[in-house]
C-alpha cells in the first residue's frame, strides 16, 4: 500500500510532497483561551471588538469606564478574554458601600451591560472569572444586566422592561390620538425646546434633582452627567422645554449606531397641565428620525406604572431586561428598588426634604445603589 510522504499535506497525489501555499502559511489555529482584566493597553482591542458585535450596547464601549471612575469613584474591572484577537469582554463596576457590601454589576446606574461573547464557551470563561474575582475581592454578588436572558443557570430578575418604538415617516400619524393633542397643547402653552451639549447640563440637572427628589430618589451628582457629555460629544444631547428662560423639562439622549435612547428625563410637577413632557418626546422623536434613526427607546420601566403607560402611549413597545446573578453564600436575590416596601418610610421622608439637602446628600447615598 502507498501512503502518503512529507508532514505539512492532507491532499495531492500520492507519494507526493505537497507546499504549503501563502494562504496556508497565514491560516492561524486559534490558540487557547485568557481571560485577564484589561489595562488601557486593551483599549483599542475591546473597541474594535465592540464595534464588531452586533450584540453589543453603547455601554460596552470603553469611554464609560472613565465616566464611571471619574464620577463615582468605582474601581472598574473590566475583563476581556483572548484568543490572540478579542473574542469576548465583561465591563465590571466594583461598588463598594457601609451599606450594602461590595458589589460587582455589569454595569450600574445605565440599563444595559452584561457578557458579550462569541461563544457559550467564551461566555462561560467570563462569568466564571466574574465569579471568581468577586469572592477574591469579597463582593457579594456579580450582577449581569442583559437584554434576553443569557444563561439560564443564574437566578435572574425580570422585573423591568425598556420600551422601544420603531421608526418611520410620518410618525405625527401613528402616534396615540391622545399623544398629539397633548403637543399640542404644549405647544400652545409658549413652551419651546432647544437642543445642545454640556453648556445645558446646569439646566438640565435643576429639572432632574427637583423631580428625582419628588419621587423620593436620591440624586446623581450633576458630575455624572458632564462626564457623559465630556466622554461623548458626538452622541450625548440635551434637550430643554423651555417657559420662558425657565427649564420645566429635560431629557439627555445617547445615540448608539441606528438607536436612540433616553436614558434621563424629567418635567416639573407644577408645569404637568401644560404637557412639557409630550413636546419633549415629540422633538427628540422628530430629531431621531432627522438623523437616521430607525429606534428610539424610551428608557427603563416597571410594567404598568405611569411611566410605561406614557410611553405605550407613543406606541412603544415593552421589551423584557433580564438581570441575572452569581450569588455568593445568598440565595436571596437583592433588591435596591424605590419599590422594595422595606424603603417606603425613607422615600417618605426624602420627598419631604429641601432641595438643597437632597442636591447635597444624595450623590453620597446613590453612588452606592447600582
Amino acid at each position: 500500500m502507498t501512503g502518503t510522504t512529507g508532514t505539512s499535506s492532507t491532499t495531492g497525489t500520492p507519494g507526493e510532497r505537497n507546499e504549503l501555499t501563502p494562504v496556508d502559511l497565514f491560516q492561524e489555529t486559534p490558540g487557547p483561551m485568557t481571560v485577564s482584566l484589561a489595562t488601557e493597553s486593551d483599549r483599542a482591542d475591546w473597541d474594535a471588538y465592540v464595534d464588531r458585535n452586533s450584540d453589543a450596547a453603547g455601554y460596552h464601549e470603553w469611554a464609560w469606564r472613565a465616566v464611571f471612575e471619574r464620577a463615582f469613584g468605582h474601581e472598574c474591572r473590566y475583563l476581556v478574554a483572548r484568543r490572540g484577537p478579542v473574542v469576548g469582554v465583561l465591563p465590571l463596576v466594583e461598588i463598594r458601600s457601609a451599606l450594602f457590601g461590595r458589589t460587582l454589576t455589569s454595569l450600574p446606574f445605565v440599563n444595559f451591560g452584561g457578557v458579550l461573547a462569541e461563544t457559550d464557551e467564551v461566555a462561560r470563561a467570563l462569568v466564571d472569572e466574574a465569579g471568581r474575582l468577586a469572592k477574591s475581592s469579597g463582593c457579594k454578588h456579580v450582577e449581569l444586566r442583559h437584554i434576553g436572558r443569557r444563561f439560564e443557570d443564574l437566578p435572574c430578575r425580570q422585573h423591568k422592561v425598556t420600551m422601544r418604538l420603531p421608526l418611520q415617516t410620518g410618525m405625527w400619524d401613528r402616534i396615540d390620538r391622545k399623544a398629539r393633542n397633548q403637543v399640542r397643547k404644549a405647544q400652545k402653552s409658549d413652551l419651546t425646546v432647544v437642543r445642545g451639549g454640556a453648556e445645558l447640563v446646569s439646566e438640565f440637572y435643576q429639572v432632574f434633582a427637583r423631580n428625582m427628589r419628588d419621587l423620593g430618589t436620591p440624586v446623581y451628582s450633576p458630575g455624572f452627567f458632564r462626564e457623559v457629555l465630556a466622554a461623548f460629544p458626538e452622541t450625548a444631547r440635551v434637550f430643554l422645554v423651555e417657559h420662558g428662560t425657565r427649564a420645566v423639562a429635560a431629557g439627555i439622549t445617547i445615540r448608539h449606531r441606528d438607536g436612540l435612547e433616553v436614558p434621563w428625563a424629567s418635567s416639573l410637577r407644577e408645569y404637568r397641565s401644560q404637557c412639557p413632557n409630550n413636546l419633549l418626546y415629540w422633538r427628540i422623536i422628530e430629531h431621531a428620525i432627522d438623523s437616521g434613526c430607525r429606534t428610539l427607546d424610551f428608557g427603563r420601566s416597571t410594567p404598568n406604572e405611569g411611566t410605561y403607560h406614557f410611553k405605550e402611549q407613543w406606541g412603544a413597545r415593552p421589551e423584557p431586561l433580564y438581570w441575572e446573578y452569581v450569588l455568593r453564600g445568598r440565595t436571596d436575590l437583592p433588591d435596591l428598588s424605590p419599590a422594595n416596601p422595606k424603603y417606603r418610610a425613607a422615600i417618605a421622608v426624602w420627598t419631604r426634604l429641601p432641595l438643597a439637602i437632597t442636591n447635597l446628600i444624595g450623590p453620597h447615598i446613590v453612588r452606592s445603589i447600582p
